[in-house]
């Protein structure tokens, strides 16, 4: 089944609506692997509006004493900041994204042309001698396949927003999966490893799990803390664990 790996960003974001520390985001990481998550993923970005540069070595330590096959993925641009982060605390996985750093959240994969691989490469081969497992953040394309390949990175993390978008407004969400598992089959076929993320939910992962039941990992944050406003966090991050799973 498809690893979850519980996005922290959201609840970061509402700590830092006060001063209070609340609520504690290393509470949240702890209750989330204790309910089921095999990993963490922060997006530590330069605005530091949700997850922030000292909240990084926090999560790294804490997965560490947790130990087992718990993973930490660290998202972000690839610059010397990012690259710092990997040095630092050697996540078990770095995913790459091609995000600006105003961006309001990350809606766009590599496209891999010229420029972009120059950016791309050299950072996948540093991030790869650290030990890091590299993830490259692309959108459903399968032309985009063999230049992740060139660029070196184990593997993609497929955008899923139009498909969630497509699910939403009733139209179009069988184009956006026929891309999806076209991406992934092509990734696949080239012995990348496939993750999935963006806008995932209860109710659009068992049809991408169906199109898709190799999928290794799906990194979500946004719709599962939504949902934890109604559940509860702990049965949230069961739910979305249970709806990873093939068989049902």
């Amino acid at each position: 089944m498809a690893r979850l790996s519980v996005n922290l960003n959201k609840i970061a974001l509402l700590r830092n609506a006060r001063h209070t520390g609340v609520p504690d985001l290393a509470h949240f990481a702890r209750l989330a692997l204790k309910s089921g998550a095999a990993g963490l993923t922060v997006h530590p970005r330069p605005d530091q509006r949700h997850i922030r540069d000292t909240d990084v070595p926090l999560l790294a330590a804490l997965l560490a004493r947790h130990g087992g096959d718990t993973e930490f993925n660290i998202e972000g641009y690839p610059d010397d900041r990012l690259l710092g982060f990997a040095a630092a605390h050697r996540p078990a996985q770095v995913t790459l994204v091609p995000d600006a750093p105003d961006a309001f959240t990350s809606e766009e994969g590599w496209h891999l042309d010229a420029a972009q691989m120059a950016i791309a490469q050299p950072a996948v081969a540093a991030l790869r001698a650290r030990g890091c497992r590299v993830i490259l953040f692309v959108d459903p394309d399968p032309r985009v396949i063999s230049r992740a390949q060139e660029a070196g990175a184990d593997g993609i993390e497929i955008f899923t927003g139009l498909y969630a978008g497509a699910m939403r407004d009733g139209a179009g969400e069988a184009a956006s999966l026929a891309a999806i598992t076209a991406t992934a089959r092509a990734a696949l076929a080239a012995g990348l490893v496939v993750n999935a993320g963006h806008d995932l939910n209860l109710r659009n992962i068992p049809p991408l799990i169906a199109a898709v039941p190799e999928l290794a990992e799906a990194s979500i944050g946004h719709e599962l803390t939504a949902d934890a406003l109604e559940m509860g966090f702990a049965p949230a991050v069961a739910a979305y664990r249970a709806a990873l799973d093939p068989a049902g």
